[in-house]
């Protein structure tokens, strides 16, 4: 799914969205405003690259964080969760993982998470990537582009989507 769709179909529902971005340091914020219009969808994003910053920017519990560590589903989902929650968004879109080029939190490199949350709940997806350092990024953009466009059609409010 390209950003173009995606905005379109953010667009088309009336809903917009926000990201919280651990391993792709700002790249899915880039590519849904590097398309024209996107003003009217993208309310911002949280690039929480430090572990403390889950906690404390995004309000990802932290017994959670010292369980599990940074690279987790609820992890993910807790930061999609607490961007839409601090920019005032109807969806939230979260990326967490490892680049590499060493494994991390007890993951191996490649492992990536990313969740969208709204209203009606919370999807989270498990990547196991392979490539370098910068293919396993662009495919975990491309991953939540993915996720967030198959979300969006499920975004009710009541009788239709919010607005």
């Amino acid at each position: 799914m390209t950003p173009a769709d995606v905005v379109g179909r953010l667009r088309e529902a009336g809903l917009t969205v926000a990201t919280a971005e651990s391993l792709t340091g700002g790249l899915v914020a880039a590519a849904l405003t590097d398309v024209p219009g996107a003003s009217v969808v993208v309310r911002g994003g949280v690039v929480a690259y430090a572990t403390d910053l889950k906690a404390s920017v995004l309000g990802v519990d932290r017994g959670l964080l010292a369980r599990r560590g940074a690279v987790d589903p609820d992890v993910a989902g807790q930061m999609a969760a607490g961007v839409r929650r601090a920019l005032g968004a109807d969806v939230g879109v979260a990326t967490t993982g490892v680049a590499g080029p060493d494994p991390a939190d007890g993951r191996p490199v490649g492992t990536v998470f990313v969740a969208v949350v709204h209203d009606g709940g919370t999807a989270a997806r498990e990547h196991a990537f392979t490539g370098s350092r910068t293919d396993i990024r662009a495919a975990s953009v491309a991953a939540a582009l993915d996720l967030l466009a198959a979300t969006v059609p499920n975004v009710r409010d009541g009788d239709g989507p919010r607005r």
